[in-house]
């Protein structure tokens, strides 16, 4: 079972669909129309074409086993007084005074532009259930952080 936010499971709903009724049709056009030029064998058109085919489906079935899974949170039922999945925590780097905001989101909804981390990395572990004015260490590829919650709110 995979937890996560109203708009992550709307924005998956919204790729399987354009996967299925934009992207697959026009690969099975391209294929159609490389197997009209005769020989298949050396045909590179088409062989890209099937690759393509294989590569979306592939894609597709991930998604549609995730949405299967899924279960959206209601956030109307979530406490800002330790961190969870979809809280928005603002952190403090101990050792730089750096402040980051981060909101903690399920693996499919992480992304680093929108601020959004896996609740599956390391920093996110190490938050989760911690309250404001905490400090948390957290082994990182770098060496070891030292974070200090500052707030926690509900995210997006």
């Amino acid at each position: 079972m995979e937890y996560m936010s109203q708009e992550g499971y709307d924005k998956l709903v919204a790729e399987l669909h354009q996967l299925e009724s934009v992207e697959l049709p026009q690969v099975r056009e391209a294929i159609a129309e490389a197997r009209d030029k005769g020989d298949l064998s050396e045909n590179f058109e088409y062989h890209a074409a099937k690759r393509e085919q294989g590569r979306l489906l592939s894609r597709i079935r991930f998604k549609q086993r995730v949405l299967e899974n899924a279960r959206v949170i209601d956030t109307s039922r979530l406490t800002t007084d330790s961190v969870t999945l979809l809280s928005r925590v603002e952190i403090i780097n101990l050792a730089n005074n750096a402040h980051m905001t981060y909101t903690i989101a399920s693996p499919h909804e992480a992304n680093m532009r929108e601020g959004k981390i896996s609740i599956k990395s390391p920093i996110a572990q190490a938050l989760l259930n911690k309250r404001a004015g905490d400090v948390v260490e957290v082994s990182v590829p770098a060496g070891t952080l030292r974070l200090r919650i500052v707030s926690i709110t509900m995210g997006a």
